[in-house]
């Protein structure tokens, strides 16, 4: 089994791919790149049984409809008016599911600084389209899925506090999410992309959760919330430790 994660950026210079290959013993990291355009990162995920994008699949239903009816001269619904309604504008179901779950709230795609890495994610997922892919949003089929990967590594008890902005805490973390994982081989060269910058750090932490969606070993999506989650997108996140990944568990074939 292959799994590709990508921690997607505006523009290619940031966005950053790994590959990993699995096997009977372990792990191995085949490529990590920091530097890739959407073809890139198709081609590079061409043989992946799942691909873990870091970036939100969609935007809020409730802000489509609620920039919609502005463009359109209406005032917004009484429901939308004020900072409860302004919290509904800004987060999607799957961000509040997933601070249910850990704790977390994800950063806004539609308030913060997320809104053209968004727009690049639907032109990604658009050239996976024309490659073949079937995309769906909610991850429910096809072989892409939103993933998050500092929800991740909170489930999985990873230190990794301050790895975003100290190097010498993402030499830490680095440390702390291969001593989790020590059937995963990674070279000294890619180790020290990793702990150069978080774009790497990231993709292969989306590369595992790419793994545990193959696996079965993630939150299902409730019923519920399946008809918007086509539309908004939805966070994949690992149900149990990282431990749940090791080559010797069963892969379960996904029922399309």
């Amino acid at each position: 089994m292959i799994t590709t994660g990508v921690d997607l950026a505006a523009q290619p210079g940031r966005t950053a791919v790994a590959v990993l290959a699995w096997h009977a013993e372990g792990a191995e990291l085949r490529e990590l790149r920091l530097g890739a355009d959407d073809a890139d990162v198709v081609r590079l995920a061409r043989d992946s049984a799942t691909v873990g994008i870091d970036c939100a699949f969609g935007w809020p239903d409730e802000f489509v409809a609620y920039v919609a009816a502005h463009a359109r001269g209406d005032a917004p619904h009484p429901d939308l008016r004020g900072i409860a309604g302004r919290r509904r504008l800004a987060y999607r179901e799957t961000d509040r599911v997933i601070q249910t779950l850990t704790g977390r709230l994800p950063l806004s795609v539609s308030t913060d600084r997320l809104g053209l890495t968004a727009m690049r994610c639907a032109d990604l997922l658009a050239c996976f389209a024309d490659a073949g892919d079937s995309v769906d949003r909610s991850g429910a089929s096809g072989r892409l899925v939103e993933v998050y990967p500092a929800a991740a590594l909170r489930t999985w008890r990873i230190d990794v506090t301050g790895y975003k902005g100290d190097a010498a805490a993402r030499v830490a973390a680095t440390a702390n999410l291969l001593a989790a994982a020590p059937w995963l081989t990674v070279s000294a060269e890619q180790r020290g992309l990793m702990e150069a910058s978080d774009d790497p750090f990231d993709a292969v932490v989306a590369a595992l959760i790419a793994r545990a969606h193959a696996l079965r070993a993630t939150h299902p999506l409730p019923p519920a919330h399946a008809d918007r989650a086509r539309r908004e997108g939805w966070i994949t996140l690992p149900a149990g430790p990282l431990a749940d990944l090791h080559p010797t568990r069963t892969v379960v074939p996904s029922a399309e």
